[in-house]
């Protein structure tokens, strides 16, 4: 009996103009809806991400005013100057709080719309699943409120430092870790030589033991020696990032990195970090927020790199 050809279902995003950019090289494409006319949906989102049947990207952003989202509505009961919501999905089709690095692009994609400006002194209140994040211009790119961090685990665990293993081809036995929100969850795991990290195999998901609710994002982070230069901590990372995979660079993922480490080293650990990723590198601070809470920002660069139509094709139904 012949093989039954697969039922094909329409792609919702099939002639919708986007333009693709990244952030360190952790890239995006970005389609503009002010008004959220555009139904998204996972398959859609997938095909247009996938790096040999699409276009190819680790996420999708779409720039909605936030009034025409539930999430965005909600924000701007509290923060009525965040007009535009960040809904970003991953490259695998399923959604997400949000992303450092997609902030950082999304912001930049907005002022060539112009959109919004980002006049001296000035920023932009941006909506997403996460929270509202303001950013600001800085010298190398744009910089980012990010918000507070905190653990994720209970306190019981935080005091032993850590909180969980993780597994990881390519490194014989599993490594203590600790787990930090910055409104999304990672683990971070500090290993010992750069020759560590580049023996990890990232290509397939590690295994986190206990595993936030939420499944994580899995950070493999080797620290500089000396760690601090100039008053300034230095740590190397790669990233294994839920529903996309490795990927060349992780903004929160960075903040989160920085943060363990900041932790482990102790009280006399600087507030400024530099964090090398595979795509460049990012700044980190951490200082206090006016919630009273320990915030940290986020600097980087944000490219544009070409824009288009996606094509008017089909994909085969999933399961």
């Amino acid at each position: 009996m012949p093989a039954q050809t697969p039922q094909k279902q329409p792609n919702l995003l099939a002639g919708i103009p986007f333009v693709k950019g990244h952030g360190t090289g952790n890239d995006f494409l970005l389609i503009l809806d002010p008004s959220g006319q555009i139904d998204l949906d996972s398959r859609s989102v997938a095909a247009a991400c996938d790096r040999h049947r699409g276009v190819g990207a680790d996420g999708l952003i779409r720039a909605v005013r936030s009034e025409h989202v539930p999430e965005g509505r909600a924000l701007l009961q509290g923060f009525p100057d965040a007009e535009w919501f960040m809904d970003y999905w991953n490259g695998d089709g399923s959604s997400s709080e949000m992303c450092g690095n997609g902030v950082r692009v999304f912001v930049h994609f907005l002022a060539e719309k112009g959109l919004v400006s980002l006049e001296a002194g000035a920023t932009v209140a941006v909506a997403t699943r996460g929270g509202v994040k303001r950013v600001a211009a800085s010298p190398d790119g744009y910089s980012v409120d990010m918000g507070p961090w905190e653990f994720i685990h209970p306190d019981s665990a935080i005091a032993r430092g850590t909180d969980s293993l993780v597994e990881v081809q390519g490194l014989d036995v599993a490594r203590p870790a600790l787990s930090v929100s910055m409104g999304n969850p990672h683990t971070v795991v500090a290993l010992a030589s750069p020759e560590e990290l580049a023996a990890a195999g990232l290509h397939a998901a590690p295994l986190v033991t206990p595993t936030p609710p939420q499944g994580t994002n899995v950070e493999l982070v080797v620290p500089h020696d000396p760690l601090v230069e100039d008053g300034v901590g230095v740590v190397t990372m790669r990233v294994h990032e839920r529903g996309v995979g490795e990927t060349q660079s992780c903004g929160t993922g960075a903040c989160a990195a920085a943060a363990a480490i900041r932790y482990w080293a102790g009280d006399s650990a600087p507030s400024r970090w530099a964090v090398g990723v595979p795509g460049g590198a990012v700044g980190v601070v951490f200082h206090a927020g006016v919630d009273g809470r320990e915030h940290v920002e986020l600097s980087g660069p944000a490219e544009l790199v070409a824009e288009g139509v996606l094509f008017p094709a089909s994909f085969p139904a999933g399961p």
